[in-house]
């Protein structure tokens, strides 16, 4: 889980709302592009739900659906990359609880969400097709508790999928993603 990532690679997210493609560019932020590539290879994000998504703000995902699975990334942090791009529409960066937090979460951004780059909010890429999926992800739910009625990420991570398809079953979520370009 520790090679370096391609300078560009695209990603198609088959998802249940449609499918879209994510380009991710090494140069915006070499060592969340590295943690994104790996996981991407290994099949981190099939079955992970879309757990947070707030229109006009973002969409987040990236916690696995088996709890163990989560637990063992839970502390997997990475060292923050300096923001060289900024969050407005369609692209990605990893979801943090303040500095050196990045872990598996990313989100992505509805708009001009550029405030967060002072925040240290760095995209490793962007949606380049499809962000009409993105658009339509299901947003019913809202923020997450306990500030919100939607999913608690604290029990996504102890029970996984079984938690969120019984309280929060139209979530949508990702079938499968995998690089398609370079092979």
């Amino acid at each position: 889980m520790t090679r370096t990532a391609p300078d560009t690679f695209r990603v198609a997210f088959q998802t249940t709302a449609g499918d879209f493609v994510l380009e991710a560019r090494r140069e915006w932020a070499p060592r969340g592009v590295d943690r994104f590539y790996n996981l991407i290879r290994e099949g981190f994000f099939d079955g992970v739900r879309f757990f947070r998504v707030i229109d006009g703000f973002m969409a987040q995902f990236g916690i696995s659906g088996d709890p163990k699975v989560a637990a063992a990334w839970r502390e997997a942090r990475i060292a923050d990359d300096p923001v060289e791009a900024s969050n407005t529409r369609g692209r990605v960066s990893f979801a943090t609880g303040g500095p050196g937090t990045r872990t598996t979460q990313l989100f992505i951004n509805y708009g001009d969400n550029s405030r967060l780059d002072e925040m240290g909010f760095s995209p490793i890429g962007e949606v380049v097709e499809g962000m009409d999926v993105v658009d339509a992800l299901h947003s019913g739910y809202g923020e997450g508790a306990p500030r919100g009625r939607g999913p608690d990420q604290g029990r996504i991570q102890q029970e996984g999928n079984a938690y969120l398809e019984s309280a929060f079953p139209d979530l949508d979520w990702i079938r499968r993603a995998e690089i398609v370009e370079p092979d």
